[in-house]
């Protein structure tokens, strides 16, 4: 096994505030994602002006806050949300989904687009690219405060989590899910967007790529202990919830490059 790197997810303390490595790595992944917009504002076929970034990381910033915790509570806690309906708001317990996040982020940016008349789907492509390391960011967050852990394993580099009730030898899916939704992902959708691509078909590539690496990665990852496995006896609630993202994804590139008729 390889020793678990027993990290303080709490940053900085000062006196009852506390600040938590995930918190900073949402607020990192969105400084990323700042800098490479401004940066993608140079190309071309970019349909941003440089001036519009500040905004645009905004109205990101709120569809993913919001979506995020919508999701979570549609998608793993609804019997809780029905019992406790105040709960959705207390945020510090914790809870966010990244299809919820991404719901979030898909309204947010044709709200955006619609008040700037910019075409959704070249804003969107422009968006995808700027998405994997903020996720990278996230897993790590989730590596330091020791959630979202591996099933057991007796792989070379299995780890015991210290908060883990059972003390098994888990999987670090946490870091397999930054390696392949975030790295991976990054350096596909960098070069595949490097030129100009039809309308709406770096999205379908984002799709597909976090939909078929969140499946593959949730092989791994155990599974919610109030859920368990959705269906077959082996697929989780997330596997569930890539369906329709791959589904959309290829739908996307199939109509990005369809064939034109006159």
């Amino acid at each position: 096994m390889v020793p678990y790197p027993d990290i303080d997810p709490v940053a900085l303390a000062l006196g009852p505030i506390k600040i938590h490595w995930y918190g900073l790595t949402y607020i990192a992944g969105f400084a990323f994602a700042w800098w490479l917009a401004r940066r993608r504002c140079q190309q071309p076929h970019s349909p941003l002006e440089r001036v519009q970034v500040d905004d645009l990381i905004f109205y990101a910033a709120v569809g993913v806050v919001i979506g995020g915790r919508l999701g979570y509570a549609a998608f793993y806690g609804f019997e809780r949300l029905a019992s406790d309906p105040m709960w959705l708001f207390r945020v510090w317990e914790g809870g966010m989904a990244f299809h919820g996040g991404l719901l979030g982020v898909l309204a947010a940016m044709a709200l955006f687009a619609r008040q700037r008349q910019i075409q959704w789907g070249r804003l969107m492509d422009f968006v995808a690219p700027l998405t994997p390391v903020g996720l990278a960011l996230g897993r790590l967050g989730n590596f330091i405060g020791q959630e979202l852990w591996g099933r057991p394993a007796d792989v070379p580099w299995a780890m015991v989590f210290p908060n883990d009730p059972l003390g098994l030898a888990r999987h670090p899916s946490q870091l397999y899910q930054f390696a392949l939704e975030g790295c991976l992902l990054f350096l596909v959708l960098l070069w595949f967007s490097r030129k100009q691509r039809p309308t709406w078909a770096v999205s379908g590539v984002f799709l597909i790529g976090y939909g078929g690496c969140r499946f593959v990665a949730e092989f791994f990852r155990e599974p919610d202990a109030h859920i368990g496995f959705d269906a077959l006896g082996w697929m989780t609630r997330g596997q569930l919830l890539c369906l329709p993202m791959l589904a959309a994804g290829l739908c996307l590139l199939y109509w990005a490059y369809r064939p034109k008729t006159r």
